[in-house]
């Protein structure tokens, strides 16, 4: 293959996405009158029976260029004895050997559903076929342990976007992603490795067409395997062929394959934990989550496809960095994955009663004991971004030329700056309070513990070292960021219990009458009482000066003269008076032409109160 940055290599995408773009509706035709459709079930996301086997046309958008342009004459001397082996055959034709195998298999699969184990078997001889053409990781000095663990990435990655395709247009649009990331990485350092992700790039852009919500054709296994195997090799690329800082190429890779990475860990072990097999399919997967949240099927694969470009965007920044640099951006994205990944687990997806097999089982219960110890957690996390707030203060606050020195200076002194921040964030009660319910108290709690944190480090470290070489700029920048992350982290949490109740709140439409404190706790109750089964709208108010405003993310919409045009626009089913008692007979004329209001178009009207009742006494 001729230089990525040659004119000619723009060709190739094109290429493939035409191949792709005519061979899909073709193979959709042949799927419905052959009747090769994926049937509506329990455990699967589509509601309509729709075409298979799309996986036919993303290989041959892939596997036709490749195979004329892929150099295949230094791949048979691998297979002959006493050949001559010196150079490691072409990626373009280890790729296309391999999703070729795999291509079949995965039909095989389609058609017939093989044993999981049988696949995984299948797997291995393609990625063995890698690693013994001489396509490594190059993470670890020993040659074995780089095998294996090349092995394990391949087989790993191809696994992790089987288990994407789960959502329409999802594993094409993520492979998508990683392919056109992978394509720009690879121009500089393996040309040919570039060619051959601009030519999956092409072929799942077309395919996209036709896989994206509704989809009309799916792409089953020969189209998942094929793309996760070329992700995975690609992958390999970079740093097998050197990058500019080590950390850079563990990172690297990683990165790019960051949402099905995340997706297969937090299916795998929350099914684990909740005694279901880990491959057998399920509506629990990152993207289902993300609806139970209350997001659109669009929505959701949107919102992935967003978190698989930021993560190829830090690849690109981390790629070109320095190894003391790196850490700014990969430590950053590995927490706010690691937040994603709590905050996702808590959802509610399988029934009550398979939860309870894990009481039936000789080992703990894991997820249970982390429901209740979740301070635990704090405190890891906290330990973790203690060392990297305080390593990015020192980062910000000196260029390159005079960090090598600091950096010492920032070792020596970071064991006396977790310690005392520690104290400071145990003595002010930070790991008392709860998920979920962050408060102003709360904020001023975590304020005054980052504060005393900070004075605490400046005196230990002017106690020990005599303040010698340090500065007092990097203890301000700590200071911030510290305050940042504290509030930021547990703010998150409450975040995203807000935005959970709010997005799945379901049941009659309703209007609060009163825009008030009254209100304000009526709302509240409704959002954490999802028993009631009533979805609120807005308010409305007899203060026209509150009219177009908010009142916690909710639209004050009018007064209650607007009731005939809002009942109109909106499907209302009922009105909520929120009015104290004692304050209802200021509202008397207007109240009264409320439920005129209601009795004749059919409304509910209830009204909130909130008492408090002597309990019997007696046993």
């Amino acid at each position: 293959m001729s230089s990525l940055f040659s004119p000619i290599n723009y060709f190739y995408p094109i290429v493939s996405f035409i191949i792709c773009a005519i061979a899909t509706p073709v193979v959709r035709v042949i799927a419905r009158k052959k009747g090769w459709l994926a049937q509506p079930t329990t455990d699967r996301w589509h509601k309509k029976p729709t075409a298979l086997v799309g996986g036919i046309a993303i290989y041959c958008g892939i596997a036709v260029p490749l195979l004329f342009l892929s150099d295949f004459s230094s791949i048979l001397p691998h297979f002959l004895p006493n050949s001559h082996r010196a150079s490691i055959p072409s990626i373009g034709a280890t790729i296309w050997v391999g999703i070729t195998f795999l291509f079949v298999l995965g039909l095989i699969d389609d058609f017939r559903s093989i044993k999981p184990y049988s696949k995984l078997v299948g797997q291995i001889l393609a990625a063995s076929l890698v690693a013994f053409l001489g396509h490594r990781l190059h993470w670890l000095t020993s040659m074995t342990l780089d095998t294996t663990l090349t092995i394990l990435w391949i087989v790993g990655i191809t696994n992790a976007f089987n288990l994407l395709d789960n959502m329409d247009g999802l594993c094409a649009g993520i492979g998508a992603i990683a392919a056109l990331y992978l394509s720009l990485l690879l121009g500089g350092v393996n040309p040919d490795a570039a060619v051959a992700a601009t030519l999956l790039f092409g072929s799942l852009a077309a395919f996209l067409i036709y896989n994206f919500n509704p989809a009309s054709i799916f792409m089953g296994d020969s189209g998942s395997l094929v793309i996760g195997f070329t992700a995975a090799v690609l992958s390999l690329c970079f740093p097998e062929a050197g990058a500019k800082n080590r950390l850079a190429s563990f990172a690297v890779p990683i990165m790019l394959m960051m949402v099905p990475i995340f997706d297969t860990s937090l299916v795998t072990f929350i099914r684990i934990l909740s005694g279901r097999k880990a491959s057998v399919g399920g509506k629990d997967h990152t993207s289902h989550r993300l609806v139970l949240m209350g997001f659109s099927e669009r929505r959701a694969v949107l919102f992935l496809y967003g978190i698989g470009i930021v993560a190829g965007l830090s690849a690109i920044f981390v790629s070109t960095q320095d190894t003391l640099t790196s850490p700014v951006v990969i430590i950053p994205i590995g927490v706010s994955f690691l937040l994603m990944g709590i905050y996702l687990a808590q959802l509610r997806v399988y029934p009550e009663k398979e939860f309870s097999l894990l009481r039936e089982r000789s080992y703990t219960p894991i997820l249970i004991q982390l429901t209740y110890k979740r301070q635990l957690m704090l405190v890891m996390m906290d330990f973790f971004l203690i060392g990297f707030v305080y390593y990015l203060s020192y980062r910000l606050r000196f260029d390159t030329e005079y960090f090598p020195f600091y950096f010492k200076i920032f070792l020596k002194s970071l064991p006396a700056v977790i310690a005392c921040k520690f104290i400071a964030f145990f003595s002010f009660g930070v790991y008392r309070g709860i998920w979920g319910f962050l408060g102003l108290d709360d904020i001023l709690v975590h304020l005054k513990a980052s504060i005393i944190a900070s004075i605490f480090s400046v005196v230990a470290v002017t106690y020990i070292y005599r303040f010698e070489d340090f500065s007092k700029g990097v203890f301000i920048i700590d200071w911030l960021l510290t305050t940042g992350y504290l509030i930021g982290t547990r703010g998150s949490f409450r975040l995203f219990m807000d935005t959970m109740k709010r997005r799945t709140l379901s049941g009659e439409a309703v209007l609060i009458y009163g825009a008030g404190r009254g209100g304000e706790i009526l709302l509240r109750e409704i959002l954490h009482n999802h028993q009631l089964k009533i979805k609120p709208l807005g308010f409305i108010d007899d203060d026209p000066i509150k009219s177009g405003k908010k009142l916690q993310g909710y639209p004050i919409l009018g007064t209650s003269s607007d009731l005939n045009k809002l009942t109109l626009k909106h499907k209302v089913s009922g009105l909520l008076v929120s009015f104290r008692p004692e304050h209802i007979h200021q509202h008397d004329d207007r109240l009264d032409s409320v439920k005129r209001f209601c009795k004749e178009n059919g409304l509910f009207l209830k009204r909130f109160s909130v008492c408090l009742e002597d309990m019997d006494l007696n046993p």
